[in-house]
């Protein structure tokens, strides 16, 4: 088995994934072979990932974090890299993905009792994932300061003692109260997982890190724990991409652009990374659009954007008016993209005759695409290689989804996918749906398609800016924080 080291957090979105990714990146440019893991993630964008072992799978569910971290490492992503993923589709309740494929649903209160049994599945996953591998990097998930939840705990405490992983805590200084979050910790925990960290990290820092000199001294009076360094803002990381959907609250403006992208902030929004490689252009603003928001008039383009509840954003997508703001923007002679559960939402009617997603059976949909979704048992995960019909050009990309969309408008498919003909385009070209995933990473369609709404791209890589960004966040964390003791950690 590899040797292995644990990064968890005083709280969610400390930075985990981030500094993951940059150590899996630092020790595969020392000559490591590196892989990820994350027992437990909670998110709605998805990837997938390969299932060894089963090729006429077609492909598994992992968090789109590991995905990035298996990036890092150079290698192709796996189910084990994240054994247990959690896709909310209520304020209560999460679809539960194991090992890539769903196993069911459950509410937090029944998840709480499912966790004992899913530990085998977590540590079949793990003895895997570290075949072959010099070294194992794991993510916890949340803060192992949730002692409340720790008799049942898979993410963190409850994992690290039983595979026997050293931990090292992440801090974030820039939400303030670092010093309470790292010493309240320590304080809190049990004996028995507090001997499990080795030391802390501080991240997030901005300006002098000398400045932070007398606050690490006040941590080691407090907790006796080494501090293995500082790391600072790291703007790199604004170019990977997103994970989870925390940070689209941070994202509802933008700098004024020669064309601003609208993109509705669905409650149970899926794979809105869907939206980097945009983001990534020069001459493009991305503007997520909260609830009690209008979807701006200057947008030149809408994106509806993947959905875990596709009817219940539906129904909030009129609650909230963004069906009406949709049809002033098409009359204004606007282009609107959905992407699959946005996809869905563009056709005349969304229904549900076996209550997958609810007690809601059917709902009118927004009806900008002559077409029907009808949501079926059966889920499609997969990579996709595809070819777009209005420009000729090759994208690669993936599909997670249910349902199966009919109807007219379906006869000017948007692309060819793996020989089959995908979603639909309106008779005058403005309104496009896909399945497909994916589809702006692809540079050449990127750039056409900008060109046809009359902005011209940047002529960006976006796979190879993405792997600069892991380049020079690897390189930050090797300058300020000590790599050597932390990989000297692991057993």
């Amino acid at each position: 088995m590899a040797k292995a080291i644990m990064l968890q957090g005083t709280g969610s979105d400390v930075g985990k994934t981030v500094l993951v990714a940059g150590l899996c990146r630092a020790a595969k440019k020392r000559g490591l072979k590196v892989r990820p893991f994350k027992p437990q993630n909670m998110s709605n964008n998805a990837a997938v990932a390969d299932i060894p072992g089963d090729d006429k799978a077609g492909g598994g569910e992992i968090g789109r974090g590991q995905w990035l971290q298996a990036l890092a490492c150079g290698v192709r992503p796996t189910v084990h890299m994240n054994p247990v993923l959690l896709k909310p589709q209520s304020d209560i309740g999460s679809q539960v993905v194991v090992q890539g494929k769903v196993f069911g649903e459950a509410r937090a209160r029944d998840y709480q009792a499912m966790k004992a049994g899913l530990l085998d599945a977590v540590l079949d996953s793990w003895a895997k994932v570290g075949e072959g591998a010099d070294l194992v990097i794991v993510e916890g998930a949340g803060s192992p300061a949730e002692i409340n939840l720790r008799s049942r705990d898979i993410a963190n405490m409850g994992f690290a003692t039983r595979a026997n992983v050293p931990v090292v805590l992440v801090g974030d200084i820039d939400r303030g109260g670092v010093i309470a979050s790292v010493a309240g910790t320590h304080l809190i925990l049990p004996e028995e997982d507090r001997r499990m960290i080795a030391g802390y990290l501080i991240n997030k820092f901005r300006g002098d890190v000398s400045l932070f000199d007398d606050g690490i001294s006040a941590i080691e009076k407090f907790t006796g724990w080494r501090c293995f360094g500082v790391v600072p803002w790291l703007k790199a990381a604004a170019r990977l991409p997103s994970e989870d959907s925390v940070v689209l609250e941070r994202l509802a403006s933008g700098e004024k652009r020669a064309l601003k992208v609208a993109v509705p902030m669905l409650a149970r929004i899926a794979n809105f990374d869907d939206l980097d490689p945009l983001k990534a252009e020069p001459q493009v603003e991305v503007v997520f659009v909260p609830p009690g928001k209008k979807l701006p008039e200057d947008a030149g383009l809408v994106i509806i954007p993947g959905s875990k509840s596709t009817i219940g954003d539906l129904i909030k997508f009129r609650e909230h008016g963004w069906d009406r703001d949709l049809i002033a923007h098409r009359k204004r002679g606007g282009h609107v993209v959905g992407i699959c559960g946005g996809y869905q939402m563009l056709g005349r009617r969304v229904t549900d005759p076996d209550g997958i997603e609810g007690s809601v059976r059917e709902v009118e949909g927004l009806g900008l695409l002559d077409l029907e979704t009808v949501m079926e048992p059966e889920k499609t995960v997969r990579n996709s290689s595809a070819r777009s019909v209005q420009f000729g050009l090759p994208l690669e990309g993936y599909e997670i989804h249910l349902g199966r969309t009919t109807g007219p408008d379906t006869a000017r498919p948007s692309a060819i996918i793996n020989g089959v003909e995908d979603g639909a385009v309106s008779a005058d070209g403005k309104v496009i749906g896909t399945y497909l995933h994916g589809l702006f990473s692809a540079d050449a369609f990127r750039a056409a398609y900008l060109e046809s709404l009359g902005v011209r791209g940047g002529g960006i890589d976006y796979r190879a800016e993405v792997e600069k960004a892991l380049d020079e966040i690897a390189a930050e964390l090797e300058g300020h924080i000590d790599c050597d003791a932390i990989f000297g950690l692991a057993r």
